[in-house]
């Protein structure tokens, strides 16, 4: 789809919905980013439920649990380093189940693991490796069934199981003239084929990217935010951030100002977590000190649909009585089953530390009385209240 058509398909959809399969008309937002907004403190339980998900530590199951998948039943975990390996624990009881390693040079092997992607309903695991930009599939007991190349010389942002059929992802390009045709594509599980591109219209590229010199600053950022039945796509080179709807077309949620294009001092606004209530944001500044190596700063932002109110926003964990804050949007990659906003790595040395020192509480309180300095961390799963 071209831009022009593109514009005529944001025009006659601004009116769909977005986000928790509430099809009631969608208002678009906002939001200016060079305003100094009033701050406001949130509690995490009174707008999110929480789970926490203690993994068990054996000579086998020992990692640092970083969370590359959350199934119904499963959760996958990776290690920072790459060393290849995965752990899939049980999600109800954090029992580790088994360890898969597959890291290689061969047709079957990934030297990396990127991203995963879980299809509960197939059975499948797909492992993206970003450099050598491939797709692997696996069934949950690591056996290879098939594996393909991603489309031309792109890149692969994040990788989401999409339906039965597809998954979603954002392909990026090594050059900045190439990289005028990236956009959020829809892949086949099969072979890799893309069956659906999803353009954004945009005046000039933009990036969060700093470069100076030799030097390149890339901070985290993501461009797919999974949204119930729903999915919020972002283009840095665009002041509107969409809603990809199950009919196939896109949707204007947010539009941010001053333009991008037109800022000496570029910010750039990212979602995090969308409630029936609350849209978090994240504003990230592009601005870097080359002598310190320090920049890029954030600010955390919520709308709040009920007042209609826009704010700075700090959010603590109610299961410590010292108001731990909580950031959201640091790990929602591979969450594909409409429950999970988000989630975090506790570190059991941190937990152990706070119960010492009497300030947890309820569940968490538990966990942390039975760990000690070599335990695994534990899984704290953000999830949508229910209704």
């Amino acid at each position: 789809m071209n831009k022009v058509n593109t514009f005529l398909a944001i025009s006659l959809f601004a009116m769909t919905s977005c986000g928790e399969g509430n099809k009631q008309p969608a208002e678009v937002i906002t939001v200016d980013v060079s305003t100094n907004y009033p701050e406001k403190e949130l509690i995490l339980q009174d707008i999110m439920d929480v789970e926490y998900v203690p993994l068990e530590t054996t000579d086998e199951f020992i990692t640092k649990g970083v969370v590359k998948a959350i199934g119904k039943d499963l959760l996958f975990v990776t290690n920072q380093s790459s060393d290849g390996d995965i752990f899939i624990f049980d999600r109800k009881t954090g029992k580790g189940l088994r360890k898969i390693n597959r890291m290689g040079q061969g047709a079957e092997e990934y030297s990396y693991v990127s991203a995963i992607a879980l299809d509960e309903e197939n059975q499948e695991i797909f492992v993206s490796d970003f450099g050598i930009r491939k797709i692997l599939v696996y069934d949950l007991s690591g056996n290879f069934k098939r594996s393909f190349k991603n489309a031309d010389t792109s890149y692969y942002n994040d990788l989401f199981n999409y339906d039965r059929d597809h998954l979603i992802t954002y392909k990026s390009y090594p050059t900045p003239k190439e990289n005028e045709q990236a956009c959020h594509i829809l892949i086949s599980k099969q072979d890799g084929s893309i069956t659906r591109e999803i353009r954004i219209p945009f005046k000039e590229m933009e990036t969060p990217i700093v470069t100076k010199d030799e030097y390149v600053i890339s901070p985290e950022f993501h461009q797919t935010y999974p949204m119930h039945t729903d999915w919020l796509l972002v283009n840095t080179s665009s002041d509107t951030l969409y809603c990809y709807l199950p009919d196939g077309n896109i949707s204007p949620l947010i539009a941010r100002t001053p333009s991008i294009h037109t800022m000496e001092a570029q910010i750039f606004l990212f979602p995090t977590v969308m409630t029936d209530r609350y849209y978090f944001m994240r504003a990230m500044k592009k601005e870097v000190s080359f002598k310190t190596f320090r920049g890029l700063p954030t600010t955390d932002l919520a709308y709040d649909k009920l007042e209609k109110t826009l704010f700075q926003y700090t959010l603590c964990n109610a299961d410590y009585s010292n108001k731990q804050k909580v950031s959201l949007g640091l790990n929602f990659n591979g969450i594909v089953n409409q429950e999970i906003a988000t989630c975090q790595s506790l570190e059991a040395a941190g937990l152990i530390e706070a119960n010492e020192k009497g300030l947890l509480k309820g569940r968490l309180k538990e966990i942390a009385a039975g760990l000690n300095e070599e335990s695994n961390a534990v899984i704290m799963l953000v999830k949508y209240k229910k209704q």
